[in-house]
């Protein structure tokens, strides 16, 4: 936060930060205890500090998103491992290499959509992707490719856990709570293309429409790119006729091919029903 924003005429913590740095070296001074607790890590990292870095990381990626305006993201799943179509030849099995073409598709569907959103201003229908590598990758290059800014909303992982090169560089944030991570994901969400992946995907996807099942979302355009790839994986209607969900649930989202398919369908989309927003937003 800036220095001109702060309406109080108390001393602000920036001076303080920078006070401390020149305090006599003192066995006092040097004790853990002495630190300010707003700059002190290994406090800031103790169990009970949980509920404080949670609100924590709620909050900065909001004040950032929302200090460069933007008002509405498309979201984009998808998996880390699906290579650009140049490198299908090192994927490490066949199924990836052939799915290799949806990098292609990312891409082309992020330029298609930036296109649109810097038509109107560039603060609504932003891109947003986990940052990282395959899909996400793909995401965040084809909004460069179109002149735009994109977002990545990356996570620390043992493994790809660098955002990809291509996230607008003010708009990449990183995340220690998957739970916060993915209600970023959604607080903004105005259509979400999920595309082929794996356990982390799944999980967004389906927590994804179980808030929009349950009605704690808003029913916004919801894309399954490669109906081959996600019949195959989950037997969608046999969950309805088990009943262990509604045969209207499956309506909740379609399944997609190409970008200017998915372009068309989000133009088009007709809402069936009207449901509460996530409450806050």
């Amino acid at each position: 936060m800036k220095d001109d924003t702060r309406r109080h005429p108390l001393r602000d913590a920036h001076t303080d930060r920078t006070a401390v740095q020149g305090v006599p070296d003192t066995a006092q001074t040097r004790a853990p205890e002495y630190r300010l607790a707003f700059t002190d890590q290994d406090f800031m990292c103790r169990d009970e500090l949980r509920p404080v870095r949670l609100q924590l990381e709620l909050l900065k990626p909001e004040m950032g998103l929302d200090a460069h305006g933007i008002e509405s993201t498309i979201v984009l799943f998808g998996g880390a491992r699906i290579p650009e179509p140049s490198k299908k030849d090192t994927a490490r099995t066949e199924t990836l290499a052939e799915l290799s073409r949806f990098y292609d598709e990312t891409r082309e569907f992020a330029r298609l959509m930036t296109l649109k959103s810097m038509g109107s201003g560039g603060t609504e229908d932003v891109i947003v992707t986990g940052g990282g590598p395959g899909v996400m990758e793909a995401g965040n290059r084809g909004a460069l490719d179109a002149g735009g800014k994109s977002i990545g909303l990356n996570i620390v992982l043992p493994f790809e856990q660098a955002p990809n090169e291509y996230v607008t560089p003010e708009l990449c944030f990183n995340f220690h709570y998957f739970a916060i991570r993915k209600m970023h994901f959604l607080m903004r969400a105005k259509a979400i293309c999920v595309f082929p992946g794996g356990f982390g995907t799944m999980d967004e996807l389906f927590e994804a429409l179980t808030l929009i099942q349950t009605g704690r979302m808003q029913r916004v355009p919801f894309l399954l790119f490669g109906r081959s790839f996600w019949e195959k994986i989950i037997n969608w209607d046999a969950l309805a006729d088990a009943g262990t969900i509604s045969a209207e649930d499956l309506g909740l989202f379609r399944f997609v091919e190409t970008a200017a398919e998915a372009m068309e369908a989000i133009e088009n989309w007709q809402d069936s029903g009207t449901r509460d927003a996530i409450p806050g937003r």
